[in-house]
């Protein structure tokens, strides 16, 4: 017979500072919403493309920037929402194995950007296991501060592909918005990745 679900105890503002905290040169995209909130609210960074929108797409997209980019670490931050909109992104990761991605879920079990509604991740669903079953042989579920500061490491530095779910609570967190012109955000992070030569170019 199962146990009782186990709680949450994590803040994702924590989380996210923490993981951040080690980042050195990696190249952070963040995911819809909450994720690009605590990625700003840990410090705005060049290196750090702000997706917004897309919702389902931060995998694909960290996957397109680690194959341009194999010399750099590449990290996606993203919710447990929008992972779940883009599940056959895993697949597709396993088969490419990019030695420098690692996907980090942040997951509170609501779509916080749609009025709080569960996903699949507070019924069961284990990202995790769907991560090694597609082939991410580095994949695990984090609850505790303990199991995160085992997790950083591996995110940072790992060969890859890398897959980590972060099991955060639902507390409410202020809201801290980076800049929100794509536009803006793309020409930054280009520059900051490539200087002088994107200018340039």
């Amino acid at each position: 017979m199962a146990g009782e679900p186990r709680a949450a105890v994590l803040g994702r503002r924590d989380v996210v500072a923490r993981i951040l905290r080690d980042r050195g040169d990696t190249l952070v995209v963040t995911g819809l919403g909450s994720t690009t909130w605590d990625a700003a609210a840990a410090g705005d960074h060049p290196g750090n493309f702000y997706l917004w929108g897309g919702m389902g797409g931060a995998a694909m997209t960290g996957l397109g920037l680690a194959r341009a980019q194999p010399g750099r670490r590449v990290l996606v931050i993203t919710g447990d929402g929008e992972m779940l909109m883009g599940l056959g992104s895993l697949a597709t990761i396993a088969v490419a194995a990019p030695a420098n991605l690692a996907i980090c879920v942040i997951d509170n079990q609501h779509y916080g950007e749609t009025g709080m509604q569960e996903t699949h991740t507070g019924h069961g669903a284990d990202l995790a296991g769907m991560a090694a079953a597609a082939g991410i042989g580095a994949s695990a579920t984090v609850w505790s501060a303990d199991e995160l500061e085992a997790a950083v490491p591996l995110l940072h530095a790992a060969p890859g592909p890398v897959f980590a779910a972060v099991k955060v609570t639902t507390d409410p967190v202020p809201m801290v918005l980076p800049e929100r012109d794509g536009a803006a955000i793309r020409v930054r992070f280009r520059d900051a990745l490539l200087g002088a030569a994107a200018a340039d170019g």
